[in-house]
């Protein structure tokens, strides 16, 4: 078990340090023969991409689309999961199975659609219309992963409230929510990681207002070999310092599945 555990570690770490120490390298070292596994400590590469122009202002843009994202993504799919776990209706299992199906559309088939319905409702390259599709690619997981946190709530912790004076809604709130917070916290975090990485959409949707995912798919292609590991970079690290902001979130998801 800990030789599996091992490698899965080193599986995931070993590209993000890589990628680490080359864009802390000079372009000679990235390119030179032997290779080395410690950075040279040279910030030349990032910082002639960082100032290039647009990295800011696409590194800005993908924030905000992720942040956009991960709030609507849990402002509408926890109430789904909620009504998922707590009520019965005609049809529940095949609309669990479809909520889960619509990830099997591909996105280049959605593509030219809707840009065309953006192009007619003015949502074409703007922050918003992307945060709605990426909304779309995480509001499966987020319905699903959080159904299945509420299911782990019994209910009669919130039929305790009810009995107490307490409504559907402050029951919830005061009972429910706090149970379910790691759980939620980490839904967002995936909601947050999808719309970081995504490209396509990006691509296909926006021109001026680019993440930094599109940016970096138009402006790396015939770069130097040096400056794509300083762009791999600056997208990787700011994923990893948000997970490492809210670790302890994630690690107290373990704690309500194990219960």
């Amino acid at each position: 078990m800990a030789a599996v555990v091992t490698i899965l570690c080193l599986w995931v770490l070993v590209p993000i340090w890589l990628v680490l120490v080359n864009a802390l390298s000079t372009p000679a070292e990235v390119s030179g023969w032997p290779k080395s596994f410690v950075p040279s400590f040279a910030t030349d590469s990032l910082a002639f991409f960082i100032g290039f122009r647009g990295v800011a202002d696409a590194l800005l843009n993908s924030v905000m689309v992720a942040a956009i994202t991960m709030v609507l993504s849990i402002a509408v799919g926890a109430p789904a999961g909620y009504a998922l776990a707590r009520f019965d209706f005609a049809g529940k299992s095949a609309f669990r199975i479809l909520v889960l199906m619509t990830r099997a559309f591909p996105l280049p088939l959605l593509a030219l659609p809707l840009a065309v319905a953006y192009i007619q409702i003015g949502l074409d390259d703007t922050i918003l219309g992307l945060a709605f599709v990426h909304t779309m690619l995480a509001m499966p997981f987020a319905v699903l992963i959080t159904a299945s946190l509420f299911m782990g709530v019994p209910v009669e912790l919130e039929e305790a409230a009810w009995t107490l004076g307490c409504t559907r809604l402050q029951a919830f709130v005061k009972v429910v929510l706090p149970l379910v917070s790691p759980g939620i916290a980490a839904s967002a975090v995936f909601a947050f990681v999808v719309s970081w990485n995504e490209v396509f959409a990006a691509a296909v949707l926006t021109i001026e207002n680019r993440t930094l995912t599109a940016f970096l798919l138009q402006s790396l292609d015939v770069s130097p070999l040096h400056l794509k590991f300083a762009g791999a970079a600056v997208l990787v690290l700011p994923a990893l310092l948000f997970l490492f902001a809210v670790r302890k979130y994630l690690f107290a998801m373990w704690g309500i599945a194990n219960r």
